[in-house]
């Protein structure tokens, strides 16, 4: 049997990323095909306890460091509990966020520490997606419609709107440098013609 498909979605917090994973899962399975829709952090019962700690709490909870360390173990579960096993058996595993979101939240966006992002990467995780959409949003409205949803997990919302610039450049930055995985696609846009624009690159590709 070949292994399935690695695909994810990154972006800003607001940008509508988990929207577009969920469209494209639910348009995936109805041609029948298998399909797991999953998150980071998170995506596995030991990485979604980790999860709690990193997304609620006050902003400086942990230094970039700690969250470093702590999105690698939650991610180091998320592998072997839910992304191998799916690929090993020929599925398509949709992902809203994978070792990107690191890279560009603490490596890029939050002290420098990208070596050490890549460093921990290659020594625990060592996979990249097959197909990565980063879905691209003004920072100021994807803050407004982040913070809207009062979701009790915007402890990165919280760090405010310059930091959130920082992220989309970080964001920017990463598809150009992977054009081979990477495509950049423009969130300012009504959900179904980005549904539509991402399910033609996913078939096409």
């Amino acid at each position: 049997m070949s292994e399935g498909r690695f695909i994810t979605f990154e972006g800003i917090d607001g940008s509508g990323k988990s929207t577009q994973a969920r469209l494209l899962a639910a348009f995936l399975k109805a041609t029948g095909a298998d399909i797991v829709l999953t998150r980071e952090p998170g995506g596995s019962p030991g990485a979604e306890e980790i999860r709690r700690l990193l997304v609620e709490g006050a902003p400086d909870r942990w230094s970039a460091e700690t969250e470093i360390l702590l999105f690698t173990a939650a991610r180091r579960d998320h592998l072997e509990k839910t992304i191998e096993p799916a690929l090993a058996r020929g599925a398509t595993v949709i992902s809203d966020r994978f070792a990107d979101s690191t890279r560009v939240y603490q490596g890029a966006a939050r002290g420098e520490l990208r070596g050490l992002v890549d460093r921990l990467h290659d020594a625990v995780i060592a996979r990249e997606p097959d197909l990565t959409f980063v879905i691209d949003m003004d920072p100021a409205e994807a803050l407004r419609r982040g913070l809207a949803r009062q979701s009790g997990e915007d402890r990165f919302e919280e760090m405010g709107e310059g930091f959130q610039e920082r992220l989309r450049a970080g964001f920017n930055a990463l598809a150009t440098d992977h054009p081979e995985r990477c495509y950049l696609i423009n969130g300012a846009r009504d959900p179904d013609e980005i549904a539509a624009d991402i399910a033609h690159l996913t078939v096409n590709r």
